[in-house]
């Protein structure tokens, strides 16, 4: 009996000892090899899994960093500059300076200029609405004003506001993820750059009907007449299916465009108010 216990436990042990032995060489021939710079690229990088570098997250982005050797296409929008140093230096590469960029909602109609004429009711989703009505102002291009892209946003930088039924950024907390671009089923969320002393120069309509109907839905809309891209010395500016676009490329912030535009579409942000010539005259003369 005894004899037979003793038996039994040695043969345990030896498939036992022989199945680890295999599991072993397996495990070395089929082993992945994974590079540790890896690791220390992701520690780098701020963890937000937003994809706004247009990787699944952080770690896919270390992972293709350190795949291609090169920087080039790559970048974290959360961290900015000083962590894309920080992974040049893991790496023993040159991070080049890129401009900051911010969330711009190229929209003006709300509730202010885009008067409603129909009442919605139904899910208030973005996505949804945009697939039964063209919006309860008549525009099939503005805000419908559900709050998508508030959702989407991972960093509290956009919100609803009340009066207007438009979103707005915090240009603080803006990271420039690029999710309330996606989350936004009519694109009126653009990426641009933020600008020297955050001063930006946009068009905020989307609106490609021709000028008397764009109008006629709402106040504030483009109606592609062109004056401010022969107003624009820079030749920033090009009217496209009665819709006109400035390139912050090309851009020098020198507002001509926004005193030629007769609907106001064209917004300026964080510019000191110009002083009217009387004012500065009496000024100069006190």
């Amino acid at each position: 009996m005894i004899t037979t216990v003793v038996y039994a436990v040695v043969a345990l042990a030896a498939i036992g000892a022989a199945a680890a032995l295999i599991l072993y060489f397996v495990a070395q021939k089929f082993k992945v090899y994974e590079d540790p710079r890896i690791d220390l690229v992701t520690d780098k990088l701020p963890g937000a899994n937003c994809g706004g570098c247009g990787f699944a997250g952080c770690r896919a982005l270390a992972e293709a960093v350190v795949k291609s050797e090169s920087l080039e296409g790559k970048f974290c929008p959360v961290g900015g500059d000083g962590v894309m140093k920080q992974v040049a230096e893991v790496m023993g590469l040159k991070a080049e300076e890129s401009d900051p960029m911010i969330a711009v909602v190229r929209c003006n109609g709300g509730k202010c200029n885009n008067v409603a004429k129909v009442e919605y009711d139904g899910l208030r989703d973005c996505s949804f609405a945009n697939m039964n009505f063209s919006g309860e102002g008549g525009c099939a291009n503005g805000c419908l004003g559900f709050g998508n892209c508030v959702s989407a946003c991972k960093f509290d930088a956009l919100e609803i506001d009340e009066t207007t039924r438009l979103p707005k950024v915090n240009q603080d907390k803006c990271v420039a993820c690029g999710a309330c671009v996606k989350a936004c089923p009519r694109k009126i969320i653009e990426l641009r750059k933020k600008g020297k002393n955050n001063r930006r120069v946009f068009v905020s309509c989307m609106n490609t009907e021709k000028g008397a109907e764009a109008k006629k839905n709402c106040t504030s809309a483009c109606i592609g007449c062109g004056k401010c891209a022969k107003a624009c010395p820079f030749e920033a500016i090009t009217v496209t299916n009665n819709l006109a676009y400035i390139d912050f490329n090309k851009c020098k912030s020198c507002r001509k465009c926004v005193a030629e535009c007769p609907t106001g579409a064209i917004h300026a942000v964080n510019f000191p108010e110009k002083q009217a010539k009387s004012e500065t005259n009496e000024g100069s003369i006190s």
